[in-house]
């Protein structure tokens, strides 16, 4: 009988609605009652659904904005990791919307797949994800400047938890020092250049570089936090490498995220950057507390994604694809758009709402739509 009555509303109501419905409803309902909820549900979605000529985008913009002016401008700090810390509220917003390449904080959402989900050796896992450099391993380093060489002296402490031994670092050195010699004398690292003329400076230098060697983990992520979610164990990190953590054969491929829209559009494609934004964008609304119809997150990531890149809301990105001349000047650099436009005599039709505001004509919008054109038999 139930299933009778969904038919019933197949055509009328979106498929992902009927599903959800599906999902909420108590097991042994009346159809009396299921046939109430359907009407009241068709009822909500024909009043929620925009009239044709309605402004969405004015709609959208006043809906978003209103509500950003009263958010806060803090950043938020995880408690027990010196460097972690989140960019939320305005800021967060402007650096999804404006289509930043480079973000304040890059951070990874790790899932993993059983039994590691379940908390089994999550240290261990988060270490290996985590990138180390020579400087993680090293007790002192120290130059000799008289006969121009460097001493390392290794922190065998901090080489216990991980794989890394002092045959592995000597490896990753020797393949990074070409035209140096390498000695160990009891505990302590010997690196001499092969060269005479080593320069004092090119000592120090070197010194600096040794420092920031790469050694293990996954490059970029700067620091990792095991967390409890729910009923599962995932992994927080500072730092973004989504195409290098994919790769690891612990992770849950199809729930891994990173904050980073660019970064999710070269690895994913436009579809999911799409998604990110749209996430990125509510979850920033959220936990602020404040309430905002998804729809029209949506269409602000529609207009950034409609072109199949990213683009962000500024004169750079969504308003140089502008058709319009006038449209494009109305922005920002009127004086520039103008000239280049009369250049290479440029045309514009006047099609959307702006130019038509700028000439005191009707806009294409509400009653100024154009008529409907038919052929009467």
């Amino acid at each position: 009988m139930a299933n009778s009555i969904f038919n019933e509303y197949k055509n009328k109501l979106p498929k992902k609605i009927i599903e959800d419905i599906e999902k909420e409803l108590p097991k042994n309902i009346s159809s009396s009652k299921l046939k109430i909820i359907l009407e009241k549900v068709y009822q909500e979605y024909l009043n929620s659904r925009v009239e044709p000529g309605e402004s969405i985008g004015i709609i959208s913009a006043e809906s978003i904005g209103e509500p950003g002016t009263q958010m806060t401008l803090n950043t938020f700090h995880f408690a027990g990791v010196a460097e972690m810390n989140v960019t939320v509220g305005l800021p967060r917003i402007i650096e999804i919307l404006d289509g930043r390449k480079l973000i304040k904080t890059p951070l990874m959402e790790i899932y993993l797949t059983k039994p590691y989900s379940d908390g089994t050796d999550i240290k261990k896992i988060a270490q290996s994800i985590k990138q180390t450099t020579f400087k993680d391993f090293i007790e002192e380093i120290s130059v000799e400047i008289t006969e121009g060489i460097i001493k390392i002296k290794l922190d065998e402490e901090k080489s216990k938890g991980t794989d890394v031994t002092e045959k592995r670092l000597n490896q990753v050195l020797e393949r990074v020092l070409k035209g140096y010699s390498i000695k160990k004398q009891e505990d302590t690292l010997i690196i001499k250049s092969k060269s005479k003329n080593e320069n004092l400076g090119e000592i120090y230098r070197l010194k600096e570089k040794i420092k920031d060697v790469y050694v293990s983990g996954v490059k970029k992520i700067t620091q990792v936090l095991p967390v409890k979610r729910n009923d599962e164990f995932i992994i927080i990190t500072a730092g973004t490498n989504l195409k290098e953590v994919l790769k690891l054969d612990f992770v849950d491929k199809t729930r891994t995220i990173t904050n980073d829209v660019f970064e999710i559009y070269d690895v994913l494609g436009v579809e999911a950057a799409r998604e990110t934004i749209i996430n990125e964008v509510y979850k920033v609304i959220e936990n602020q507390g404040l309430n905002v119809d998804i729809r029209h997150i949506m269409l602000v990531a529609d207009t950034m994604t409609f072109s199949g890149k990213v683009n962000g809301i500024t004169r750079y990105g969504v308003i140089s694809e502008k058709a319009s001349i006038l449209a494009r000047a109305s922005f920002e650099t009127p004086i520039k758009h103008l000239i280049n436009a009369s250049l290479v005599g440029e045309t514009d039709n006047l099609k959307s709402v702006i130019e038509n505001v700028m000439l005191n004509q009707p806009v294409p919008v509400g009653t100024g739509l154009p008529d409907l054109v038919t052929k009467i038999k």
